[in-house]
């Protein structure tokens, strides 16, 4: 007996996340077949070595007899209280405890809050370009993200007065992403305070993704959103995959913030959903008070002579002797986003650049249009490969585009 092919939902054909997608299959075929990549595809640091700090994992192996049980909805109490005193700490108004949610890690509670937020048809206003979760998340609950750009020669930071032109009586958030992913942009205070003026003008939600807050370069200064935003809702998302090298323990949080009257439906909604699933992964939990508590190990990484600092250099130097390509030097987190420039641009495509180079140089990057940018000559790379590593990347990636410029752009011109 034969069936029929099942049945998809049809909004599925709207989401792409090239990060794990089409590009990265085609690398496992090579790989089968014994090719050596180099992947720069996913910011996952523990396939470059990096490791957890070690009072994470002793905080967590103390613990582990107190793992078995499932826990509160919205996480461990320990855990919650060392949250909140972060975020008060950080000068986030009304943190308690009651307003922290934890979940398996930050994907999933964007995911749940979208749930909370809309109805069919409910707009969101997502950055162009995103980290592409939020964008599929906010289509998979049913709503229309609509892009608000952030542009090369504005150092990547967004416009307010766009933001605010795309407000429509359907648009119900605004999602922030600082330091940014995919560009390694750091917001400045003034334009954050012009985005907390949107959303209080108009009633939206803030949603703030700052996974990568004390990823920063060269005196960056990461300014957290709650404290700016006052009574206006906000929540705020961190976690320790990125900071803490633990992407792994699929440990994120978020706390609710702003006015109690305004929040607590929301607020209801969120546990409703967290009690769905029972609860996040336990034992990871009990890594966060030594976290947060903690010698912060991420700056020695991000100065001079660490490791994700000479990273950064080599790309960004890489990028300065380029023929091809120009950069915004990233401020933060752990990702360059080049564009391709002069004759090798002509008829790029970034799709196709992306496979010619995999095909022909063992290098694994991600298309700059997978996050939902109207560009089509850009593409990212991480920062957690060894910057000798690095370099030899980019000059694999100049030999590909020496090749394009030739061509005359011709985007099948050495793909086998």
């Amino acid at each position: 007996m034969s069936f029929p092919a099942l049945k998809t939902r049809e909004r599925l054909t709207e989401v792409r996340y090239e990060i794990r997608g089409e590009l990265a299959r085609r690398a496992r075929e090579l790989e089968a077949q014994g090719r050596r990549l180099i992947k720069l595809n996913i910011g996952n640091p523990g396939a470059f070595g990096f490791r957890a700090p070690e009072h994470l994992q002793r905080a967590i192996a103390g613990r582990i007899d107190e793992t078995d049980p499932y826990t509160h909805q919205q996480g461990l109490p320990v855990a919650r209280e060392a949250l909140a005193a972060h975020y008060r700490r950080r000068g986030a108004p009304n943190a308690s405890p009651e307003r922290i949610f934890i979940g398996n890690g930050v994907s999933e509670l964007i995911d749940l809050s979208l749930r909370a937020l809309l109805n069919p048809g409910d707009e969101v206003l997502v950055p162009s370009p995103d980290y592409p979760l939020w964008t599929a998340a906010t289509i998979l609950n049913d709503g229309c993200p609509v892009h608000y750009h952030c542009r090369a020669e504005n150092g990547f930071l967004p416009d307010p007065d766009e933001i605010e032109s795309l407000v429509t009586p359907r648009t119900r958030a605004i999602v922030l992403i600082n330091p940014n992913n995919p560009t390694g942009a750091v917001y400045p205070r003034e334009l954050l305070e012009r985005i907390v003026a949107i959303a209080a003008r108009h009633q939206l939600l803030l949603m703030s993704d700052e996974i990568y807050d004390e990823v920063v370069y060269d005196g960056a200064k990461f300014e957290p959103l709650a404290p700016l935003a006052g009574d206006v809702p906000c929540l705020s998302f961190g976690g320790l995959s990125k900071v803490y090298r633990a992407c792994g323990w699929r440990i994120g949080w978020a706390l609710l913030s702003g006015d109690v009257r305004a929040i607590g439906d929301f607020h209801h909604a969120m546990d409703l959903l967290g009690a769905l699933r029972l609860c996040a992964n336990v034992p990871g939990q009990f890594a966060i008070e030594a976290a947060l508590g903690g010698e912060a190990t991420i700056n020695a990484l991000c100065a001079p002579g660490g490791r994700l600092y000479e990273a950064r250099r080599a790309v960004v130097e890489s990028v300065a002797v380029s023929r091809h390509l120009q950069m915004t030097t990233p401020a933060g987190a752990l990702y360059g986003f080049p564009t391709v420039t002069g004759d090798a641009a002509r008829s790029f495509d970034d799709h196709g650049f992306a496979l010619e180079l995999l095909e022909t140089e063992n290098v694994l990057v991600v298309p700059g249009a997978s996050f939902n940018s109207r560009e089509r000559t850009q593409f990212r790379v991480t920062l957690l490969p060894q910057p000798d590593e690095l370099r030899e990347v980019f000059a694999r990636i100049e030999r590909v585009l020496d090749r394009r410029a030739q061509a005359g752009g011709n985007t099948h011109a050495a793909v086998a």
